[in-house]
């Protein structure tokens, strides 16, 4: 089990909801040691299964331009356990998932870190927007940089 963990998702039909799993496509291409990527339509509480052993969690998703400040292409923000309204059968977000971790584990989750990639369209059959991509690209080359750093 790599000790770190990409956990990225987000729906590639859907125009720049794509970036989630495009970003999790290129990660696994690069073959980092120690890395290793799981790429979903939405987080479920199984995933707590794939937080087990783990030194830290990058969870990518991609965000709407009025869910980062100015105009970042991303954002990265640690993320601690917490519950909210996001918990049920069917998806629940990067704080809730931690909450269920931490109660069904009875232990802290691993550290773990949100990075959210700006995007702009989101029409079924669409494909990514330009300024969605040049966003990836910029998240990718952070990345690249804090996945070696381990």
């Amino acid at each position: 089990m790599a000790p770190t963990l990409v956990l990225a998702w987000g729906n590639p039909g859907r125009g720049d909801d794509a970036l989630g799993p495009l970003f999790a496509d290129a990660i696994d291409a690069l073959a980092l040691r120690g890395v290793e990527c799981l790429c979903e339509f939405q987080l479920q509480i199984e995933h707590t299964v794939d937080l087990r052993g783990r030194a830290r969690v990058l969870f990518v998703d991609a965000a709407r331009d009025d869910a980062l400040a100015g105009d970042a292409p991303f954002a990265v923000t640690a993320l601690v356990a917490a519950r909210d309204a996001s918990f049920t059968s069917h998806s629940m977000s990067p704080a809730m998932l931690l909450q269920v971790y931490r109660d069904t584990e009875a232990t802290a989750p691993p550290a773990c870190w949100l990075l959210a990639i700006r995007g702009h369209a989101w029409a079924l059959g669409e494909p990514p927007s330009a300024a969605a991509l040049h966003h990836l690209r910029l998240a990718l080359d952070w990345a690249r940089d804090w996945l070696c750093a381990a």
